[in-house]
């Protein structure tokens, strides 16, 4: 038990460049009493002592403002950060090494009972701060899921799900994200500003429509200039625009810089 706690405590040391020391970690850490409040828990539910188990489940979150079922299934080495309003729901199983943030639910979408309702983390996962992994799917290995984000089908390893509803960042574009991720220092709540395939794509639709509308007011241009220059009087008829009135810069804000 002593060997397994000082796991966890090394794990958030790890983590979390905020921990000074070990009885920090040990003291003020809600993540942490959450975790071990929870194996007790989940000790007595396998033993069918299943009140007990809710009691100290529900001490827990008034405690720590974490809220795991007693039935739910955690491995080694999760981190927990912050705490606040995390809900893991009872047939929920967490892998080894995952770190999940602030605000995360993982929930369910039947009301069968005794199915399969919750996720399944694989090892290493990231569930950013706010965001709702709902169903009994799997997350897999090494995968993150971006903040706020609200996912509700399987996220292969590796890549990361961003957005509402969650769309999947395959691994290569994950590399690419960690590597700038590298260079700012880390992406700590499983996003970067330029996660979301949706906004990427919109700003490219911008940025052309854009260009578009400043070769169209050039060409406009061009034939006003053609029209003055005629010497027999006729003129072209200009009920055409020749100046731009793209705003791209506010649409690009809509959609996210």
């Amino acid at each position: 038990m002593f060997s397994r706690l000082r796991s966890d405590i090394q794990c958030i040391l790890d983590r979390d460049p905020a921990a000074r020391s070990k009885w920090e970690v040990l003291t003020l850490y809600p993540g942490l009493h959450a975790i071990q409040l929870h194996r007790l828990a989940h000790w007595f539910w396998l033993r069918d002592l299943r009140w007990l188990g809710r009691f100290i489940s529900q001490f827990s979150r008034w405690l720590t403002g974490v809220e795991i079922h007693p039935g739910a299934t955690i491995g080694e080495h999760v981190f927990i950060d912050h705490g606040m309003g995390v809900v893991i729901g009872e047939t929920a199983e967490i892998g080894e090494g995952c770190t999940i943030y602030q605000g995360v639910t993982l929930g369910g979408t039947s009301l069968s009972k005794g199915a399969k309702r919750h996720p399944t983390l694989g090892r290493n996962v990231v569930i950013g701060a706010g965001a709702k992994v709902l169903g009994g799917f799997t997350v897999g290995d090494n995968a993150a899921v971006g903040s706020n984000a609200v996912v509700t089908k399987p996220v292969p390893p590796g890549a990361t799900a961003v957005g509402i509803p969650a769309r999947i960042i395959q691994a290569e574009d994950v590399a690419r994200r960690e590597e700038a991720a590298a260079k700012m220092g880390f992406s700590a709540y499983g996003i970067t500003a330029n996660d979301d395939p949706l906004s990427q794509a919109m700003k490219g639709l911008i940025d052309n429509a854009s260009g578009h509308e400043h070769q169209i007011a050039l060409l406009w241009q061009a034939i006003e200039k053609m029209s003055t220059q005629r010497k027999d009087g006729d003129c072209v008829p200009l009920d055409a625009q020749v100046k731009e009135n793209f705003e791209a810069d506010k649409l690009t804000q809509l959609v996210g810089k």
